[in-house]
């Protein structure tokens, strides 16, 4: 088996190399680390970037060293530290018991493993066989506190991939703070870049913004205790000429659910330097000695062929070898959810017809959403009380599941784990679990308080309630997070280690989801927080699929789930048909085009089907069957953005099987006009030399031609239309 990992003894270098990448990094004088490559597959290094020695002004150099010429303030580093003589940002700050902030990260030792070691206690990529990937363990040490920083690379065989995390141990006799502590730091010289990122807000996540980098500090990133809305845990670095084909892009995703900060730094000499990981912001560390500190896991990835091939490579790893569950590959069943139907006005009654309207139109899944717990009838009790609501279901949860699953329905419903109500038994009979500052009175969001989920009596609490609810016959949960976090404190931490909550939080949730996910394997668990606010790669790990966004609006769904593609596969992407007038922006939007959006991702409705006309009722049906034909291509198959919402009136994207024998187009627009201008789209994925049949014409056409003469856009008369395309090889 060929090695991923290579140490050149003479010339100081490591090569992390496959047929797709090349990743160089080298000791430097003083046992310094130095990048010197990331990008295109090379065969052999012959030393040609040993980084110039050059005198620059006002750049320290090392101490007890002469030479005026090297200095770490200029020097591209895998991994830097503060009060040392790089003025740049630092991958690491340590507070010492003296109060000094100063480390010096020197070459001690390294390993190359097979296969790739686990992160304990984070979601992360993994190895399903240690012939897959290699991994390099480098080992620094600040020889002054006798602390340890473990470098972790992996490279997977067959993958444009590689993984970062950094493992800090406290080798001393005195107890350190970390205050910084970063995941990777890569450092770029001389590239002219663009930065892509994806901000956003409630029901307007994820949209690509893209802008020059220019001297100066640049950060992208979450302080509210989740990966958010507001910043997608993603960035990517790119030529000015990168589209979506062509030029480089180097992407990077945090596989973390809380708080995260990307740093960029533009520096004197036009270098970049860029920082991942946990936001400093209220973070600190105890760290005892002989105790460690892991840091989240980055995914990066290279591309020299545009923004598609990027987001494929992430879409391969976080399906293939991020996300856990036994429903990776399976197809997902197409649901109908009850919430837009009735919001909190229902019991079991009320909930029959739509059930059975759901057996009759093909629906898989029925999916009881916020409203079946505690007292709940608005949203200002319950949460917490994780136990079935009488006056709807006198009967109890379970009879209604039966139900459900006599008509040939499976069953989920709603939580919200990690939230409690003032008007609530859990909090009457443990008023401690609530998060709050002591002395202040906590603020509340939407009626609604944070559990201290950093205390394992709360995890275990909410899995004891939780696991009573599952036993049920429950096949699905839906798990809801709909406020971000304040009043950060824990009472299970003393005054000294209050720094340590945001993360603790996160982490704690995390151990709540191992054990739930273990222990009920055969349930489909869905993220949602606020519909998108913590969709990231830590969380596929535990769900394989999540809400995008709350807003169900057809067209604003474009941009978000354009958006959410450049890092994230279909298969995590759920997207549903929901009533008009559009219940967030009012807009009418006709039922195949909710249906084309919808059906670009994870299927499934959000409205009352029994409030459906006799031709609605009619075209749902036709969307249920024609989505379960191409629902493992929609799932599976490798996504194509063909044109961006942020571009124009028009919006195209399309679908191709593995084997390139069949595809999926949609293509969308927004406005109609007078007189318009012809518009074409050109395909991308396909066979040049085979043909295929369009299904619904029985028209055929070769891939070349689909792909270099395209087809022409209809002309429509109409505000928000879509057409798909189905393409199957010719035998």
């Amino acid at each position: 088996m060929t090695a991923l990992i290579t140490f050149d003894e003479q010339q100081g270098v490591f090569h992390l190399h496959n047929r797709k990448i090349s990743y160089l990094l080298a000791l430097e004088e003083g046992g310094v680390l130095s990048h010197l490559y990331f990008g295109s597959a090379i065969d052999s290094y012959h030393g040609q970037l040993r980084y110039p020695r050059v005198d620059r002004g006002f750049s320290g150099n090392l101490p007890g060293h002469t030479d005026r010429t090297y200095s770490l303030d200029t020097l591209p580093q895998e991994y830097s530290a503060s009060g040392d003589s790089d003025y740049r940002l630092p991958a690491a700050i340590i507070e010492h018991a003296d109060g000094s902030r100063a480390a010096r990260w020197i070459f001690k030792d390294y390993q190359i493993v097979d296969g790739k070691p686990e992160l304990a206690g984070l979601p992360q990529a993994f190895v399903e066989d240690k012939t897959e990937a290699q991994t390099l363990i480098i080992n620094l040490v600040d020889e002054v506190s006798h602390l340890e920083l473990a470098l972790n690379y992996t490279i997977y065989r067959d993958r444009a991939i590689i993984t970062r995390s950094s493992k800090l141990t406290n080798l001393g006799s005195q107890a350190v703070t970390i205050k910084k502590l970063a995941s990777l730091q890569i450092d770029f010289v001389a590239k002219d870049f663009e930065s892509i990122c994806l901000p956003g807000a409630h029901a307007n996540e994820r949209h690509l913004t893209r802008a020059k980098v220019t001297a100066g500090v640049k950060s992208f990133e979450s302080r509210r205790g989740s990966s958010s809305h507001h910043m997608n845990p993603f960035l990517a670095l790119v030529e000015p000429k990168t589209d979506e084909f062509s030029g480089e892009a180097y992407g990077f995703a945090l596989v973390y659910s809380g708080n995260h900060k990307f740093e960029l730094e533009q520096d004197q000499i036009d270098q970049t330097r860029l920082l991942i990981g946990i936001n400093d912001y209220n973070f600190s560390w105890d760290l005892q000695p002989q105790a460690s500190f892991t840091t989240p896991e980055v995914l990066m990835t290279y591309s020299e062929a545009g923004l598609n091939q990027m987001s494929q490579a992430f879409h391969q790893i976080i399906q293939e070898r991020v996300v856990r569950s036994k429903f990776k590959h399976q197809a997902r069943p197409i649901l109908v959810n009850n919430w837009e139907a009735t919001y909190f006005d229902f019991d079991e009654e009320k909930l029959k017809p739509i059930v059975a309207d759901a057996k009759k139109l093909g629906i898989e899944m029925f999916v009881l959403d916020d409203g079946w717990f505690g007292h709940r009838d608005d949203d200002t009790s319950s949460l917490g009380d994780w136990s079935v609501y009488k006056k709807k279901f006198p009967q109890g949860i379970k009879h209604f599941s039966d139900y459900v699953h006599e008509q040939g329905l499976k069953f989920g419903i709603w939580v919200e784990p990690e939230m409690i109500s003032l008007d609530s038994d859990l909090y009457r009979q443990h008023p401690d679990y609530l998060m709050q500052v002591p002395g202040r009175a906590p603020s509340p969001s939407r009626s609604q308080f944070v559990l201290d989920m950093s205390r394992p009596e709360v995890q275990a609490n909410v899995y004891q309630q939780l696991s009573q609810v599952l036993d049920q016959g429950i096949d699905y949960i839906k798990w809801d997070m709909n406020r971000n976090i304040s009043d950060v404190y824990s009472v299970g931490l003393p005054a000294s280690r209050q720094g340590e909550v945001y993360h603790r939080y996160i982490l704690g949730v995390y151990v709540l989801l191992e054990k739930l996910t273990t222990n009920y394997p055969d349930v489909l668990f869905e993220g949602c927080s606020g519909g998108g606010g913590r969709f990231d790669a830590g969380w596929a790990y535990y769900m394989p699929q999540s809400w995008a966004s709350d807003n169900t609006d057809a067209i604003a769904r474009l941009t978000i789930q354009y958006g959410t593609s450049l890092a994230y596969p279909i298969s995590t992407m759920t997207a549903h048909v929901s009533a008009v007038p559009n219940h967030q922006t009012g807009r009418q939007t006709p039922l195949e085009t909710r249906g084309d959006v919808a059906m670009s991702g994870v299927f499934g409705y959000e409205l009352d089907l029994t409030k459906l006309s006799q031709a609605e009722q009619a075209a749902v049906k036709k969307q249920v069957a024609s989505y379960k034909q191409i629902r493992s291509l929609i799932q599976y198959g490798k996504f194509y953005r063909l044109k961006g919402p942020h571009e124009g009136n028009q919006t195209a994207w399309m679908f191709v099987s593995p084997d390139q024998r069949e595809a999926m187009l949609f293509t969308f627009q927004e406005q109609a006009f007078a007189q318009g201008a012809l518009t074409k789209t050109h395909l991308a994925g396909l066979k040049p030399d085979l043909l295929y049949r369009e299904e619904a014409t029985g028209q055929v056409y070769s891939g070349a031609e689909l792909m270099k003469l395209g087809l022409y856009d209809p002309v429509v008369h109409q505000d928000y239309t879509s057409k798909s395309y189905h393409f199957k090889v010719l035998d």
